[in-house]
C-alpha cells in the first residue's frame, strides 16, 4: 500500500532485504571478519545481543558471506534443543538418517564431518540460534563435541548465537569449563542515535526513495522509542510509512511520529 504511495521499488524495512542491501556499522562488519576467522580457523564462537538487535540478521549475512566450495553451514534454531535432537539434526541436514541412539549418532556425525572434510574438502560451521534457551544439559555437551582427537583438533566451526543472558549463565562458576573453550566472544549492541539514522537512509534508499521522507525530528523520535534496536525501528518506520500514505503527507515529521508510536506502539 504505502509503496505504491511514495514511488518505492521495494519494502524498505521487510526482513527478507537481500543481506548485501542491509545497513552495516562498523562494529556488524568487525563482527562478521571473527565470524569468518572462526570459520576459516575451526574455532568456538558466542554471539550475544539483546532482543531485536540484528543477530539472526548476522548469521544471514555471515553465511552469505562464505564460500560454499570451502565451507558448508549447518544451522539449527530450536527452544528444545537437546543432545539427542542435536545429533539427529545435523547428520540429517548432511543428508544421512541419523542413528537411533545418541552415542551411535555422535559417532555418526563424527564421521560425516571426517569425509566431508576429507573427501570434499569442506569445513563444517555449525550455527546454534537462541542459544540462550539451551539448558544445562546441551550446553556441557558442547563441550564434549568440541573435544576431537583427544583434544588435539576442533570437527567443526561452533557458533552459538543468543540473547544477553547466554553470556550472564556462561559467566557462572558452573559453566567455567565450557567459557575456557570459547575462541571469540562477541557482544552486538544497540545502535546510537546516528546509526539509526544511516540504519533507515540506507534502508529507504534499497526501496528506491528518490528523496527525504522522514524528518530529522523523526529519526529522533525512532531512536526514543526503539533505543536502537533494529527490529523496532523497522516497526516504527513501518508505522509511520502506514500512517503517512493513509493520511496523503509525503513528508513524514515527529508529530505524526508520535502519535504513530503514542496510538499504535504503546
Amino acid at each position: 500500500m504505502f509503496e505504491a504511495f511514495y514511488g518505492f521499488q521495494r519494502t524498505p524495512f521487510s526482513r527478507d532485504i537481500p543481506t548485501q542491501a542491509l545497513y552495516s556499522s562498523v562494529i556488524h562488519d568487525e563482527m562478521l571478519s571473527r565470524l569468518e576467522y572462526a570459520a576459516e580457523r575451526q574455532l568456538f564462537a558466542v554471539i550475544t545481543g539483546d532482543c531485536g538487535t540484528g543477530k539472526t540478521t548476522t548469521v544471514r549475512r555471515f553465511q552469505d558471506s562464505l564460500n560454499p566450495a570451502r565451507f558448508k553451514l549447518l544451522y539449527l534454531a530450536d527452544s528444545s534443543l537437546t543432545p539427542r535432537h542435536f545429533y539427529k539434526g545435523l547428520p540429517e541436514q548432511l543428508g544421512c538418517e541419523a542413528k537411533f541412539y545418541r552415542g551411535d549418532a555422535k559417532r555418526q556425525l563424527h564421521r560425516e564431518i571426517e569425509l566431508m572434510r576429507g573427501i570434499h574438502g569442506l569445513l563444517p560451521v555449525v550455527v546454534v540460534d537462541e542459544a540462550h534457551l539451551l539448558d544445562k544439559e546441551m550446553l556441557e555437551e558442547v563441550r564434549f563435541l568440541l573435544n576431537f582427537k583427544m583434544d588435539a583438533q576442533s570437527p567443526m566451526a561452533l557458533i552459538l548465537v543468543g540473547q544477553s543472558k547466554l553470556w550472564d549463565r556462561l559467566k557462572l562458576q558452573a559453566y567455567a569449563a565450557i567459557r575456557q573453550r570459547i575462541d571469540i566472544q562477541c557482544r552486538l549492541p544497540h545502535f546510537d542515535r546516528s546509526q539509526v539514522g544511516e540504519y533507515i537512509k540506507r534502508h529507504l534508499a534499497y526501496a528506491g526513495a528518490e528523496r527525504d521522507i522522514f524528518s530529522d525530528g523523526v529519526i529522533d523520535e525512532i531512536f526514543r522509542y526503539s533505543g536502537g534496536a533494529a527490529r523496532l525501528v523497522n516497526k516504527a518506520c513501518t508505522h509511520c510509512l502506514f500512517y503517512g500514505a493513509q493520511n496523503g503527507r509525503r513528508i513524514i515529521d515527529d508529530h505524526m511520529v508520535k502519535i504513530v508510536i503514542q496510538g499504535e506502539l504503546a
